[in-house]
This record gives structure tokens, C-alpha cells and sequence, in this order.
């Protein structure tokens, strides 16, 4: 008895990585122009939503291990992006802020990253558009 083979698009995994490498590809070109990668950008988002976070708190938030995390922070204080900062309440714990100059660069990136939100929700249209970001967030 011979069966057929399945092929990968079938499967809703392989169409999710898929759309995401398609579009972390898109998004890595435009933010390549900034010497930007995608990781440091979702560091300085975060930074800018929440200006206290721990580097654990991080790495949950930004999607990144806390190595690489560490690693990534490292530059991004020696380019002039980040800096590191006792907690006032507890001495144990370093919070990450945006510097000035990183803030800056975050408001620069975030331009393209809402073009290219724009040019995905062209693909579609904004219920269904709406309704695939809600789905994907319920599945993260």
C-alpha cells in the first residue's frame, strides 16, 4: 500500500513560517538602510513602551533568548542606543532605557516598520487583516 505524499503547504506550521520569513525578510531589507537588525528594533519598541525593564523582562517581551539578548545589548550600549541603569528599588536588578539618540533611530525605524505594516494590510483587508493579528497573537 503506497500513500501519497503530503505536501508541506498543508500544514499550517510550514504556511506560518512562511509568512514569517517572507515578511522578516521584507522587514530586515528596510531595516538594513538604518544598520538596524529586527531584534535591536523590537528592544528599542519595547524600551519606548515600557522605559524600566529588567534584561529578563526584555527578552520575554522582545521574543529574544536571554543570551543573545545580553550579547545584542552589549552593542547596542556601545553604539549610544541604550544604557544601563541600577533599579532605584531594587539594587540587584539593571534596567535598560533608550538613550536620546536611540530614540531618535527608534522614531526613524518605526516609520518603515509601519510602511511595511501598511503594505501587508494592503494584501489585505482591514477585518480580515485585523482578524489574522488576533489569531496569530492568540497562538503565540
Amino acid at each position: 500500500m503506497t500513500t501519497e505524499p503530503i505536501s508541506f503547504e498543508r500544514h499550517l506550521s510550514y504556511a506560518l513560517e512562511a509568512a514569517h520569513r517572507s515578511v522578516s525578510n521584507s522587514l530586515s531589507a528596510r531595516l538594513k538602510a538604518h544598520g538596524i537588525q529586527i531584534t535591536a528594533w523590537r528592544v528599542m519598541e519595547c524600551l519606548d513602551i515600557d522605559r524600566r525593564l529588567t534584561m529578563g523582562e526584555l527578552a520575554k517581551r522582545a521574543l529574544i533568548n536571554p543570551p543573545a539578548l545580553s550579547k545584542l545589548v552589549d552593542r547596542m550600549v556601545s553604539d549610544g542606543l541604550v544604557h544601563r541603569q541600577i533599579s532605584a528599588t531594587d539594587q540587584r536588578q539593571i534596567n535598560l532605557l533608550l538613550t536620546n539618540l536611540g530614540r531618535r533611530r527608534m522614531l526613524q525605524i518605526r516609520k518603515d516598520a509601519e510602511e511595511q505594516d501598511r503594505a501587508l494590510s494592503a494584501l489585505l483587508d482591514s477585518d480580515n487583516g485585523e482578524m489574522l493579528k488576533q489569531l496569530l497573537l492568540k497562538l503565540a
